[in-house]
Order: C-alpha cells, then structure tokens, then sequence
C-alpha cells in the first residue's frame, strides 16, 4: 500500500482510476484510502476536485459494470471454477445472494460503504440474472455517493485524512448509509409527495385517537419502556468509553468537521436558548399548557417539577459515582472533570420534559411531529454551537444528552404508569 501512496503522489488521476476500479474487480486494494488521500491532495491544491470526482465516479462506474457482465456471462459456473481466488467460493455466494434476494436492487446503493460486500455486488448480480436496466441506476448512485463521500470528507479533514480513514469504519460509514437513505427519501418524496401526505394525515388521525384510550395507553407504557432500555444501554455504552479514555477520537474527528465545514456565525444565537430566562420561558409555557388541556393538572405539575429539579442531583449522584470509580483506580488517564456536561443535561430535561408535556395531549395531530423535530434541531444546533465556540468536548455534550435522556424517560414511564392506575380507577366507578 506503501507503495501505492508513493505511485498516487507521481500520477494522481490514473492511481485513482486503477485502485478503484481494480478494488471493485476483488483485488486487495482500498479504494477509500485512495479517495480519502484525493481529498487530502485537492485540500493541498494539487488535484482538482471537480476532476477527482469524475474520476472516481467513472473508475467506480466502469469496475461494478465489468463485473456485472463477468457474472452475466460467466454465470455459477464462474464461482465453482475461479471464485476461490477473489474470496468468492460457492458459500460466500449463497449467503451474499440471499443478501441481494431479501433486499432487491437497492442493496446496491448501500453495498459500497460495506467492506467485503462491494467487490462482490457486480459478480452476484450478473450471476444472479438481475435485468441490467434494473442494477444500472442503483449501482451507479452508489458509485457517486460513495466517490463523493470519502473525497469530500478527505478534502475537509485535510491533513487529518489519515485518522479519518481509520475510524471511517467506527464512525461515519453509519452517517454516509443515513444520508443516502435520506437522499433516496426525497427522491421518493419528490414523486409521491400527495400520497405520502395523505397516508401520513391518516396514519398520524389513527394513532392519536388510538392513543386516547386506556389500552393504548398501556402500549404507550411499553413504548416508553423501549427507549428507556435503549437510552440505558448508550448510556453504559458512554460509561464504558469514557472509564477506557476511548473518545479522544471522537472528540478531534467530530471538532474538526464542525469547525470546518458545519458551523456557522449565526449558530451563536442558538446559545440565548440555554440561558436562564429561556428556560424560564419554555417552563412557563408549559405551566400554562398544562392548565389550559385540564388533564391530570396535579400529576403533570407533578411531572415537570420533579423532572426539573431533580435533574441536578441526578448528576450529581453521577459524578460521585464517577469519583468513587477513579478512587479504585478505573480512571488512570486523563478523563473530561465534566461528564457529563451539565448545561447539555439541563437543555436535555427541561426542553424534553416541556415538549413532552405540551404534545401529550394535543388536540392538533401535526404538532405531535412538528415540536418534537423542532426541539431535535434545536438540541443539535446548541450541540455545534457548544462545541465550536465554547470549546466543550463533544463527548461530553453527548454524555449530557444521553444521561439527561435516561433521566426524563425513566420519570415519564413512572408517572404514566400513575396516570393509568388513575385512569383505571376512574373507569371503574363510572362502570360501578
């Protein structure tokens, strides 16, 4: 690979071109190493990034469609007699095209940003008899979202491609899979924009009118219990990395991206919506929401002054439990004295809890949706606010969302369950 590198800084277009499309052929090359380094030269000026695009797209086009074709003329008999010397015996087949056979055409536009996949989606799909007017569009998306991807983050990470490159895998192959299912979901809704409007109108009438009786409400129990679980188990995730040192990674990767290519002057403003009388603010609005809806006054109160206030002492409880750990001697290196961060768990339990209690009970479904996406954006924004401009570690933030998370699902589920027992028991003697 040494070499490679070498070979790649004296003719840049054409090791580009080979690597990629050998890579796509199952030779032992990275192609996203190769992508990564053409971003880190057109950061340096010395590719231009119009062209490295072009280039990877055309190289990546060409190797999945030589494939496609091998595998079409070749057929099975091509995996019996040769597929041993690409790693592509009869096994490997089967199980990759019981793959393609679950999840059709589409695979194809994911299969690039999986290792020891994308050298086999040209060979199985011609094998397998896949039309090539119906693997021609997906595979070629793929190509130039996957070319696109790692040239760009190599060209924004510039002189830190090379830690990029190693933790692609841990972080951000998760990221760029998202993004293209996002880009298809427009794509999908740019065409079928009435009907998802109108299935999505009356789904969401269902589910709220659903939701209003007292099964559903049992349901809804399960749900909370659900992403309680699941916030519990990021939240040992977290613990764990942070006793092991294990985010020094994460912290320079996710700083270098928002300082170079997220963040914005305007984002500061976000910061007014963790101070005192903005909190304040979104408390009182719910105080008044609460009033207004007339359901279960006393228990919601109940709910959002418990949540609020006992936040602090949550982590509180945290930190000496964090303290108690490093006296054993399960803290040796350096660890951030603030995980997890305190404004982040704050902006977590107030902004949550009060969203929680103004949607619970709308009469108007489309702000069931609306606030809560907003309240998301929100969290993020004051997240790359944070970080860019008063240097808070990112792990840090995340620990403050994520502790924050376990604090006002683990109140929500317990006093829904008192809102049930409540419930029941009006049900009861309105029977009797």
């Amino acid at each position: 690979m040494s070499y490679l590198i070498t070979l790649f800084e004296q003719h840049s277009y054409l090791t580009l071109f080979i690597g990629i499309f050998l890579e796509l052929l199952a030779f032992p090359i990275s192609g996203e190493l190769l992508m990564s380094y053409a971003g880190y030269f057109v950061y340096q000026g010395k590719m231009n990034y119009v062209f490295a695009l072009l280039t990877s797209f055309i190289s990546a086009g060409a190797g999945i469609t030589v494939t496609y074709w091998i595998g079409k003329v070749g057929g099975y008999r091509l995996i019996e007699k040769y597929g041993k010397y690409i790693h592509l015996g009869p096994e490997r087949y089967k199980k990759t095209a019981a793959w393609f056979e679950r999840s059709g055409s589409k695979l194809l536009i994911f299969a690039y940003f999986v290792p020891g996949v994308r050298h086999f989606t040209g060979y199985v799909s011609g094998i397998s008899g896949m039309p090539f007017r119906k693997f021609i569009f997906p595979a070629y998306i793929g190509a130039i979202l996957w070319g696109s991807s790692f040239i760009t983050l190599g060209k924004v990470l510039g002189p830190n491609w090379k830690i990029f490159h190693e933790a692609a895998s841990k972080y951000l192959v998760g990221f760029l899979i998202a993004l293209a299912g996002l880009i298809v979901g427009y794509l999908v809704y740019r065409f079928y924009k009435n009907q998802i409007k109108n299935f999505f109108i009356h789904w969401l009438t269902w589910v709220t009118n659903y939701f209003r009786t007292i099964r559903a409400t049992e349901i809804f129990l399960v749900f909370l219990f659900l992403a309680l679980i699941g916030l519990v188990v990021l939240m040992f995730g977290l613990t764990q990395d942070y006793l092991a040192n294990d985010f020094a990674e994460f912290n320079e990767i996710t700083e270098y991206v928002i300082q170079t290519a997220i963040y914005m002057n305007w984002m500061n403003g976000l910061l007014t919506f963790q101070q005192p009388f903005a909190f304040g603010s979104v408390i009182a609005v719910t105080l008044i929401g609460i009033w207004v809806k007339q359901r279960n006054r006393l228990l919601e109160y109940l709910l959002l002054v418990v949540t609020i206030f006992g936040g602090i002492p949550f982590r509180s409880i945290i930190m000496d439990l964090f303290s108690f750990l490093q006296t054993l001697g399960f803290m040796g290196e350096f660890h951030s004295a603030n995980f997890p961060d305190l404004k982040a768990t704050l902006v977590m339990i107030i902004y949550g809890t009060c969203i929680f209690l103004l949607v619970r009970h709308s009469k108007k479904n489309y702000w069931t949706i609306v606030i809560p996406v907003i309240g998301l954006f929100l969290l993020v924004g004051l997240a790359i606010a944070n970080i860019a401009s008063t240097h808070l570690l990112p792990s840090d933030i995340v620990g403050g969302y994520v502790y924050g998370g376990v604090w006002i699902f683990f109140n929500f589920l317990l006093f829904e369950m008192f809102r049930l027992m409540l419930e029941k028991d009006e049900f009861r003697k309105d029977k009797n």
